[in-house]
């Protein structure tokens, strides 16, 4: 992407789940959040999100209070409002609400110096899913790792 700085990425999120979609969204912060994200202080890990009357709200996401800030910075943990069009909100609620998909974010970005947060719609993987991606991971390496050899010899 052409114009953005990624500032976090959720790797556990393509670890523990399917990604089919995923759609960029805004996020509402506080002054004192917004700098923090600037200096890279955000955990996407464990976070996911909801969708309440209307509106999309990420939960359990952590961003790192600001450490020039005052006392009155915000809860590390708070619920923060996600900023999509009504058609995307209508159509993610309508898969998750049906399909037994979820939402979690994925990635944190700026954008023309906007914070953006990529939102997965994501299905669960079970345990054989995991085994089978990490099997087809080692062996690929394991091939790449016999070409190069193959071909220092030559």
């Amino acid at each position: 992407m052409e114009g953005t700085k990624l500032i976090a990425a959720n790797k556990k999120a393509y670890f523990d789940y399917f990604i089919d979609e995923t759609y960029e969204a805004g996020i509402e912060l506080l002054g004192s959040e917004v700098k923090s994200v600037r200096a890279g202080h955000i955990n996407l890990k464990d976070g996911y999100c909801v969708i309440k009357d209307g509106e999309i709200f990420m939960i359990n996401v952590h961003i790192s209070p600001y450490e020039k800030g005052s006392y009155f910075n915000a809860d590390p943990r708070r619920m923060r409002k996600l900023l999509l069009r009504r058609t995307e909100i209508n159509r993610l609620r309508g898969k998750v609400e049906q399909k037994g998909y979820t939402l979690v974010p994925t990635k944190a970005y700026f954008k023309r110096g906007l914070v953006k947060i990529e939102v997965g719609l994501a299905r669960g993987k079970e345990l054989h899913d995991k085994r089978k991606v990490q099997a087809e991971r080692d062996a690929k390496r394991q091939i790449d790792r016999t070409i190069k050899e193959y071909n220092a010899r030559r």
